[in-house]
């Protein structure tokens, strides 16, 4: 681990059987591991709304739905 990196915890989640050959898929297009993904997925989540997101963070989530619904329409 990189001096600066932040200390990671392992936890064990379920996913669904469908969703493990996407999660593959988006780890082989972004050339990263289904962990980096899921760590992704819960950074770009914000239970709070997006009322609560600065304009750079609003601007990544969009960015990153708008690319999941290109990749949605191409499969």
């Amino acid at each position: 681990m990189q001096p600066d990196a932040t200390p990671l915890i392992r936890k064990q989640y379920l996913v669904s059987q469908k969703n493990v050959p996407k999660l593959e898929r988006l780890a082989k297009h972004k050339r990263t591991s289904a962990t980096a993904i899921v760590r992704e997925a819960i950074d770009a989540s914000n239970p709070e709304g997006f009322d609560a997101l600065n304009d750079n963070e609003l601007i990544t989530v969009a960015s990153i739905r708008l690319k999941e619904a290109i990749q949605g329409t191409v499969e």
